[in-house]
């Protein structure tokens, strides 16, 4: 295989990877979305609170080891995170979302807005703003299979976090599609009276949607935090999820991945092959110039549903 197509493999491969990434935040969007209306713009600081919790929870000098005198191994930190989240989530439908019902959608939105920097500034106070290595035992490094069978260069935890991804979109769409809890949140996104009248708990559901995107922020900074560090920039990458929802659908699970697949591939080609005639940079702009025109063209995206509404 020549040199300048094993080079192609390899970009294509990185941006595969880095989409799978940017994929598993846009699932936390849509899962909130697809059963309430809501874009929750916090969702990306929900994986900067969830990935410092895990790290809080397993560090010396973290809370639990100043007033216990103890670390957590990785496993029941995961477990006691994904506690804090459920809480978190009770807590937003309490305090936020149970006086938002039937507003308009542009006051939710801002509430969110105003959740996501309630959240940061939470977590700046309870954990700290230094950048926190997060070693949870994911493999790091180039795979080497990959790179003695077929030559290419391969990142292990990429390779970890692509499965993560498959399995999460499996799972999710089972959840939506197959069972009542889904079914019902369904429901509640299409109109919250109507379920209402028909004995949906508008509350139980949006503390379970609110609660499994928690899980969900947690899968996503787990593997952000272990590629990068558990740092506050990590709240940003909800900017880089907006225009994998505008390609894939806001109410589409798979379409999240589909969108995360073509925005990584797209940006890491156009940043290698076409960088150097405009300077470079291509890579921090290529996704929204793409979302722009499927805005155009085809707003509801690749998977959506197009909505039509009579005047």
């Amino acid at each position: 295989m020549g040199s300048e197509l094993m080079f192609f493999f390899e970009t294509v491969i990185s941006g595969v990877m880095a989409g799978v990434m940017y994929a598993l935040v846009a699932l936390g969007f849509v899962l909130i979305f697809k059963a309430s209306g809501i874009f929750n713009f916090a969702q990306g600081v929900m994986c900067l609170f969830a990935a410092l919790a895990l790290y809080d929870f397993m560090a010396p000098g973290g809370w639990i080891d100043r007033l216990f005198g103890i670390t957590l191994p990785v496993w029941l930190a995961i477990v006691a995170t994904i506690g804090v989240m459920i809480v978190v989530a009770w807590l937003i439908e309490r305090l936020v979302l149970q006086h938002l019902v039937q507003q308009d959608p542009i006051i939710l939105f801002m509430a969110t807005l105003g959740l996501a920097y309630v959240l940061e500034g939470l977590g700046d106070i309870l954990f700290g703003s230094d950048v926190k290595p997060l070693d949870l035992g994911i493999p790091q490094g180039a795979s080497d299979w990959a790179l003695d069978t077929l030559g290419l260069y391969v990142e292990k935890l990429e390779v970890v976090a692509a499965i993560t991804g498959a399995v999460l979109v499996t799972v999710l769409a089972i959840f939506f599609q197959r069972t009542r809890i889904g079914r019902a949140l369904r429901a509640v996104a299409d109109d919250h009276q109507a379920a209402l009248s028909v004995g949906i708990s508008l509350r139980t559901i949006w503390v379970i949607v609110w609660s499994v995107s928690g899980i969900v922020a947690l899968v996503a900074g787990i593997m952000w935090g272990s590629k990068s560090g558990v740092q506050f920039s990590l709240s940003l990458i909800a900017l880089k999820a907006l225009p994998v929802l505008i390609l894939g659908g806001f109410t589409s699970v798979p379409g999240a991945i589909v969108g995360g697949l073509i925005i990584g591939v797209g940006e890491k080609l156009a940043e290698v092959y076409f960088g150097p005639y405009v300077g470079g940079a291509i890579e921090n702009w290529f996704a929204y110039m793409l979302a722009l025109a499927f805005l155009l063209f085809r707003p509801q995206g690749l998977f959506g549903e197009r909505i039509i509404e009579r005047v």
